[in-house]
């Protein structure tokens, strides 16, 4: 679910996400460990039900969930951030590259609400 939402949005370079939630923990992860579900060695860990995690450069960035098992329920979430040269030359944009211009508040609220109905806030 998260994944389907993630890949119909486009984010830029300096895009922030916030993740809101209680009795839980977000961590980005590598690929393997995001395949995984492996949070032993996170790149980055959080736990403070408010976190704010910068998006400084383009990629895939990997999130799961810290708390146990849900990541194997599906509490994970892979974000692509475009590069400059993935929009160079585009004469015009797509519907998705209009509807989410650099991962605007009415996106983070889509995906708030998303999350929210499975115990996993972002904001």
């Amino acid at each position: 679910m998260y994944n389907e939402w993630a890949s119909k949005n486009r984010f830029q370079i300096g895009d922030a996400i916030r993740f809101k939630y209680k009795k839980d923990s977000v961590m980005a992860v590598s690929d393997s460990d995001y395949k995984r579900c492996n949070s032993t060695y996170p790149i980055f860990f959080s736990n403070n039900g408010n976190t704010l995690y910068r998006l400084d450069h383009s990629g895939l960035f990997y999130f799961i969930s810290g708390a146990s098992g849900h990541c194997e329920r599906g509490q994970k979430m892979i974000i692509k951030v475009m590069s400059p040269e993935d929009s160079e030359g585009r004469d015009e944009p797509n519907s998705s590259d209009v509807a989410a211009p650099v991962a605007g508040a009415s996106t983070l609220v889509i995906l708030q609400l998303v999350l929210s109905f499975l115990g996993f806030h972002l904001l």
